[in-house]
C-alpha cells in the first residue's frame, strides 16, 4: 500500500519553495484563527522580482496569470506555515476567493484561478479542493495581475 505523501513532503518532492513573506501593508493581520478556521488575508501576485503586474486580456495572456495565482498560492501557504508551524496541521482547503486585474469583458479569470486551486490539490489531494469564486476586477493593489484570498480549516 502506498502512503500519501503529507503536505510538507507533496511541498517538498513538488521542487516548489515557499516565498519570504512581505509585511502586511497596512492596519490588518495576515492570518486570523477562530477555533478551527484560519482567515487569510488577501496575498498579490509576487515573485522574485517583485509585484507580477499587468491586465489579462491587455498585457498579459492566461498562461501568465495562471502563474501569478499559483504564486498567490505558494504565498499563501507560506502565510499558513508562519502561523501554523507547518503545512501537515492543514485539514482542509475551504474557500478561495481570485481576483484578477482583467480588461473589461475578459472572461477567462476561473482559467488564471485554476493556478491556485491545482496547486492546493497537488499539495493537499482531495483536502485541497475548495469552493471559491474568480473575479476580473478593473484594478489590484500596487497593479497586481492576480490577488487571493482564502480559508482553511486546521487539526486541532
Amino acid at each position: 500500500m502506498t502512503k500519501t505523501p503529507s503536505p510538507e513532503e507533496a511541498l517538498a518532492s513538488s521542487g516548489l519553495a515557499l516565498p519570504q513573506l512581505p509585511a502586511p501593508g497596512g492596519n490588518y493581520l495576515s492570518a486570523k484563527r477562530v477555533g478551527s478556521i484560519v482567515y487569510l488575508a488577501g496575498v498579490i501576485s509576487t515573485d522574485p522580482s517583485g509585484v507580477i503586474t499587468g491586465t489579462a486580456g491587455v498585457d498579459r495572456s492566461i498562461e501568465e496569470g495562471y502563474t501569478a495565482a499559483r504564486a498567490c498560492a505558494l504565498t499563501q501557504l507560506a502565510v499558513l506555515k508562519r502561523e501554523l508551524g507547518s503545512l501537515n496541521h492543514i485539514a482542509e482547503i475551504l474557500t478561495v476567493n481570485g481576483y484578477v486585474s482583467a480588461a473589461p469583458g475578459f472572461g477567462d479569470s476561473p482559467a488564471i484561478i485554476n493556478g491556485a486551486s491545482d496547486l492546493f490539490v497537488q499539495i493537499f489531494g482531495e483536502a485541497g479542493r475548495h469552493v471559491r469564486a474568480a473575479i476580473g476586477v478593473s484594478a489590484l493593489p500596487r497593479h497586481a495581475l492576480v490577488e487571493l484570498q482564502m480559508t482553511v480549516r486546521v487539526t486541532e
